[in-house]
Order: C-alpha cells, then structure tokens, then sequence
C-alpha cells in the first residue's frame, strides 16, 4: 500500500501544479490535457479516457470513459464544478468498481483552492 500512497501524493502534487499555473475558471478537457502532460513529462504510465465496460448480470451494458487510469492502479476524474457532491462520489465509486480497483481521485480545478477528494472501493481490501 505504501508505492499507492506515494503515487496518490505525485499525482496529487502534479494536479496542484496544474492547478497554480491555470488557476481556476477553465472547463474540464484544459485541466485533463495540462495533467495529460504533467503525467507524460513525469514519466507516470497511464491511459486517459479508459473505457471501461459495465456490466449487469454477465451482461455487457456498455461503456464509460474515465479521465485517467493510472499505473492500473488509480482512476482521477477531473471536474470544474461548483462543489463536489454525492452523485460524483457515487459515479468514481461506480467506475472503481467496474474498473475492479480500489482508489480514485475527484479532483475539482472549479475553486481558488484545488479540491480533491480521496475514494475508495470498498467491495476490494
């Protein structure tokens, strides 16, 4: 669990960078394509927009697309939002969970100060 939490905190680091440089105000593709390049420049392996698929009963429903996963380890969801509420804590915990990994972060670039919020899937130990 320790190299998680060293990662978390890297990528958490590197979204305040963004965050300090661009400031808020911007939509949520600007922050995604600054982070893009904080990742690729800091040599961190990742895949941005990730389809993941949804599944019901064995069945496949479909897909969604995540921002970023990282080292097949973490998923960050980027957001320009007034607050983050429920229903995006609902939606990163969905995608933890249908991505079978157990930490992602919301981070929302909308605020003077960077707010992120650190999730886990619980249904993982």
């Amino acid at each position: 669990m320790e190299d998680i939490n060293k990662l978390t905190q890297k990528i958490i680091g590197l979204a305040i960078n963004v965050h300090k440089n661009l400031g808020p105000g911007f939509v949520e593709r600007i922050y995604q394509r600054a982070l893009y390049l904080e990742f690729k420049n800091n040599n961190l392996l990742f895949d941005r927009e990730k389809k993941i698929s949804i599944y019901y009963h064995n069945a496949l429903l479909g897909y969604e697309k995540v921002d970023f996963i990282i080292e097949n380890k973490i998923i960050i969801e980027i957001k320009c939002v007034g607050e983050i509420n429920e229903i995006h804590k609902a939606q990163l915990l969905s995608y933890l969970k249908a991505a079978n990994l157990k930490l992602g972060l919301l981070i929302n670039f909308a605020k003077p100060i960077i707010e992120i919020k650190r999730l886990i899937n619980s249904a993982l130990r």
